[in-house]
């Protein structure tokens, strides 16, 4: 069979519970409802990791984040991960990134290896593709070639920024969030870039190119601050224009970057808790509005049969339940319960929903394995690649017999900020701990699935999801059998990918220019 082009698509930030799809109430998204319809959708996929850098990592080389070990923004993928461009680039595919994430298309943490061209639309001095500029052509290869030595500048401070813990609390204060999340296009131009890509890939249509393609996008839109056009707002939360205090919440919300990732020290508003949710509404029924340009073209392509589009989120969101904000600290499932679909027509003809517990790491092994022709290198197993695709488990094969693991690794940017601003937060919401959970159907039926959340390397909360999908009432004392299961398989999974990380490197940080550090020195930033 010939190679099939592969679209990878990560919707930053995405919970799963506010899509249609996914059996949200609210007319959102018409348009990825639609795609799924057409596809394979996983009901209970589970990200390996709560925040981008480990998520992405762990999709990327098809490690959970013990095994792969970039687990914070200062660290950088050991080279011996193999990286999942870099493996598509030697089996003879054209690797393209579209990236509005700067924690995967700014810092120089090993995410972008592999990628032939990648456009990042994040920063303050973005890299887009030459078509994408209004000016004629003279002046754009001009102001291209200063940007680009703009870029060369700014990249190294903006690593700094992302890396540096000093750094990091100085960009939290309420006065510089506005700068550095609209001139430093914090959220990237999501919708810039996917008219951008829709173009590109016309263009890649009208052209004959010998190579397979491999195209990765990433979409920051429902990522806080959140910002949506007023049309979006309007039928979301109507109340908006009219409710100055509404207004004020959402202000007050986007301006307090430190908000966006702490505990809650006291439970939010009735106002504060609906503005917020409806914000988010907003933006996800806004990025659904411009991906229906993407799917339209997709829909439209030569060999869109033999197209093997994924769809999926690095991780969800948290809005304010259970105490936290964001995505920094804890398992529960609006962080870690996140949207899968595959669409492949030449292998999966028919549409289906698959219940069974799957992990978002997976996506590694399917994409290589419908490559094919891997090459040989050290730390790949073919046999490995081919029996964890997802498509196994479409095909009611589950290697992991039914079971889905994360970990929960703390951001140390933002425990470092805590320390500064409510220390006393730490303790109680026990932001300095790893946690570990599996979900996984239980029953003659798998009528039931339970989710079991380690703490410190203790079982400390279970959930029967299908009863209790908010994560409310913890039924360990209740469920002893199925606590001491899971706890098994927690302990388990956990072994092996310890001695996964052991056979393997450890996480390298990131080096600082000595120009740029005596800069930075001089500017009173680092010691």
């Amino acid at each position: 069979m010939n190679q099939p082009d592969i679209i990878f698509i990560v919707l930053d930030t995405q919970r799963a519970d506010r899509l249609g799809c996914y059996g949200y109430q609210r007319p959102l998204t018409p348009n990825l409802d639609r795609f799924a319809a057409q596809s394979t959708l996983f009901e209970q996929a589970i990200s390996p990791a709560q925040w981008t850098v480990p998520s992405h990592a762990a999709m990327f080389t098809g490690l959970y984040p013990t095994a792969h070990q970039l687990l914070q923004a200062h660290q950088s993928l050991p080279t011996d991960r193999l990286h999942l461009a870099e493996i598509l680039k030697q089996t003879g595919y054209e690797t393209v990134g579209f990236c509005n994430n700067p924690l995967v298309g700014i810092l120089n943490n090993g995410l972008k290896r592999g990628f032939d061209t990648f456009y990042n639309y994040g920063g303050a001095f973005p890299s887009m593709p030459g078509h994408s500029s209004p000016l004629p052509w003279p002046l754009n290869q001009a102001v291209e070639g200063y940007t680009q030595f703009l870029r060369r500048i700014s990249y190294p401070i903006q690593n700094f920024f992302g890396q540096s813990d000093l750094a990091f609390r100085i960009s939290l204060n309420a006065w510089l969030t506005p700068l550095w999340s609209k001139l430093a296009n914090f959220k990237g131009q999501n919708q810039r870039s996917v008219k951008d890509l829709s173009h590109w890939l016309r263009q890649r249509e009208a052209q004959t190119s010998g190579k397979p393609l491999f195209l990765f996008l990433n979409l920051m839109e429902t990522h806080l601050p959140f910002w949506p056009p007023g049309e979006f707002v309007d039928q979301v939360a109507p109340y908006f224009r009219e409710s100055k205090e509404a207004r004020e919440v959402m202000r007050r919300w986007n301006r307090e970057a430190y908000r966006w990732a702490a505990p809650l020290a006291a439970p939010l508003t009735e106002l504060e808790s609906r503005v917020l949710s409806d914000m988010y509404d907003a933006e996800v029924a806004y990025q659904d509005a411009y991906l229906g340009e993407l799917f339209d073209v997709l829909n439209g392509r030569a060999n869109q049969q033999n197209t093997l589009t994924i769809i999926v989120a690095d991780h969800g969101d948290g809005l304010g339940e259970h105490g936290y904000m964001g995505h920094a600290f804890v398992a529960y499932q609006e962080l870690v319960h996140v949207p899968l679909i595959m669409n492949w027509p030449k292998r999966l003809s028919e549409p289906g929903r698959i219940d069974t517990p799957v992990s978002t790491r997976r996506v590694f092994h399917t994409i290589l394995d419908a490559a094919g022709r891997l090459p040989e290198l050290p730390g790949l197993e073919p046999a490995s690649v081919h029996g964890l695709t997802l498509l196994e488990s479409a095909y009611g094969r589950d290697p992991d017999n039914g079971a889905a693991y994360t970990e929960i690794y703390p951001p140390q940017t933002f425990v470092k900020a805590i320390e500064k601003r409510q220390p006393e937060l730490l303790l109680p919401y026990r932001c300095l701990s790893t946690r570990r959970a599996v979900v996984r159907q239980a029953g003659v039926e798998a009528a039931s699935t339970y989710k079991l959340i380690h703490v410190d390397d203790q079982p400390d909360e279970l959930f029967d999801l299908a009863v209790d999908g908010g994560e409310v009432e913890n039924v360990m004392a209740a469920r002893p059998s199925t606590t001491c299961t899971l706890n098994d398989d927690i302990r388990r999974i956990a072994a092996n990918v310890t001695c996964q990380r052991d056979h393997l490197g450890t996480a390298v940080e990131v080096e600082i220019d000595d120009n740029l550090a005596q800069r930075l020195r001089a500017l009173g930033y680092i010691d």
